[in-house]
């Protein structure tokens, strides 16, 4: 079958990368579709003051027509809420870190939409995501980094199946983004020049924190300082010395008795391990981080400064039915012990590490210590270039 006889269904969100995806499979023959999504219209939960997915629909809009190609709006608002918004508060109220961009795109892109573009008789469906697809020599599906190193997305997609990765077009990943919007201007995209969205997936320009403000309310808790020395540290040391890989997946436990208290915050679950900015304390004489939450007695733990002991850690655990494979072929057996790159988020540099595939589950032990290790974040590891598999953090 030609390329003029499949179709190719594009997530069109009205922003310059799906704009220059949609032209380029174009611009190869492909039968093109844009449709764009309307993941959200609650009311009950203010968005913004204004509508940005009214804006972004129209702007995908006029590509679509600019490009002669068809195009239509689905609403996929309830499935969004019941997949993603609600689980993310779920998590957020437990203390967790979820990953919304993640989830979206096994929950929402590549499954509620995939399917929906299924129904139009799609071969394929494209999104404008900064990634590779490849195909290895045992017939498996590759998830392969894009060449902009500075906009790589494979890292979004680490919960995608091979299922999904078959039906999946990634036609930018081999660009870097002034190569994008230079495509976009040449071709008079009303895309081109129009900034990259900093909000939640396919809703537009809310932050994080606005967004869970509406739902899980303030809450005054205490915000505690715990010193660098405190006694537990100096055993993790021995440990890590010692090289016991399962004792370094422990998290550190604080109670308020350790430290001293320096202020107050409306809501542990606002907070997550790692962040700097959001204390709103000062006359510190390095920067204060979160270094622990506790969302049952509503407490804050922080530490001075980005090398203090209870910011960084050496490893961390990830559930049996948390472990993802996307490369079916390199699934570890109990026992194994493998090398690999990992990232526990966006933009982060890869880590070297060794995976211990155990019978409870999978223990990632880090060369070097890893700050800011949540549970509910995504692990992702690679070979080179190729994301292979992923999972959620346990501890």
């Amino acid at each position: 079958m030609s390329k003029e006889n499949k179709k190719v269904v594009v997530g069109l969100s009205g922003g310059v990368d799906s704009s220059v995806a949609a032209y380029l499979l174009q611009k190869e023959g492909y039968n093109v579709i844009g449709i764009f999504m309307k993941n959200w219209h609650d009311d009950s939960v203010t968005i913004s003051d204004d509508c940005p997915w009214i804006d972004d629909s129209q702007d995908a809009l006029l590509v679509a027509e600019k490009l002669g190609i068809p195009f239509q709006t689905i609403d996929l608002s309830v499935e969004y809420k019941e997949r993603i918004v609600d689980y993310m508060f779920a998590e957020y109220e437990a203390g967790r870190t979820p990953n919304p961009d993640i989830l979206c795109n096994r929950e929402i892109k590549f499954d509620v939409f995939l399917d929906a573009a299924k129904k139009l008789g799609a071969d394929f469906v494209a999104t404008g995501h900064y990634c590779k697809k490849g195909q290895a020599a045992s017939g498996e599906y590759q998830l392969i980094a894009g060449e902009d190193d500075n906009k790589d997305q494979s890292y979004f997609l680490c919960q995608l199946t091979q299922e999904q990765l078959s039906m999946a077009l990634f036609p930018i990943g081999h660009l870097q983004k002034s190569e994008v919007r230079k495509i976009a201007a040449e071709q008079d995209l009303i895309t081109a020049d129009k900034k990259d969205s900093q909000g939640l997936c396919f809703i537009g320009k809310v932050k994080l924190p606005t967004f869970l403000q509406q739902k899980l309310k303030p809450i005054e808790g205490n915000v505690i300082e715990l010193d660098a020395n405190l006694p537990i540290y100096q055993s993790y040391q021995t440990i890590t010395n010692g090289g016991d890989y399962k004792a370094l997946a422990v998290p550190f436990i604080y109670t308020p008795e350790m430290g001293t208290v320096i202020g107050q915050h409306q809501g542990a679950h606002y907070f997550t391990i790692g962040q700097r900015k959001g204390l709103a304390i000062g006359g510190k004489t390095e920067p204060l981080f979160v270094i622990g939450t506790d969302t049952i007695t509503n407490t804050i733990y922080t530490g001075q400064g980005s090398e203090h002991p209870g910011l960084n850690r050496m490893a961390l655990f990830i559930e049996n039915d948390d472990i993802h494979w996307i490369r079916n072929d390199f699934k570890l057996s109990i026992g194994s012990i493998e090398p690999y790159k990992v990232r526990i988020r966006y933009r982060q540099d890869l880590m070297d590490a060794e995976l211990h595939r155990e019978e409870n589950g999978l223990y990632i032990l880090f060369k070097t210590p890893v700050s800011g290790i949540s549970p509910g974040q995504f692990a992702a590891w690679y070979k080179n270039d190729e994301l292979i598999g992923s999972g959620v953090i346990s501890h």
